[in-house]
């Protein structure tokens, strides 16, 4: 599999926490943007070979797992409640 750039890994992150995890984009964007701030993905960055499919999808995962919390209040679901 080829590897992804770091930015397509990234992005490819997002998008699969908005469709796993039902978040709205810009609730999936803060927590990759949190866990970027954090240096997660620091060794993806410096080794751009794991930047791949299938890791982006464990990436995802570890991600809402670790930045849950501040996820919740962004979910799609509470975005049409909110005013």
């Amino acid at each position: 599999m080829k590897p992804m750039t770091y930015e397509q890994h990234l992005d490819e992150v997002t998008t699969l926490i908005t469709e796993k995890y039902d978040l709205a984009d810009e609730a999936a964007i803060q927590l990759v943007m949190r866990a970027q701030a954090d240096d997660f993905f620091s060794g993806h960055d410096d080794n751009p070979k794991i930047c791949t499919l299938d890791r982006a999808h464990q990436d995802a995962r570890d991600v809402f797992k670790k930045y849950q919390q501040a996820a919740q209040s962004g979910s799609k679901a509470s975005a049409g409640k909110l005013k």
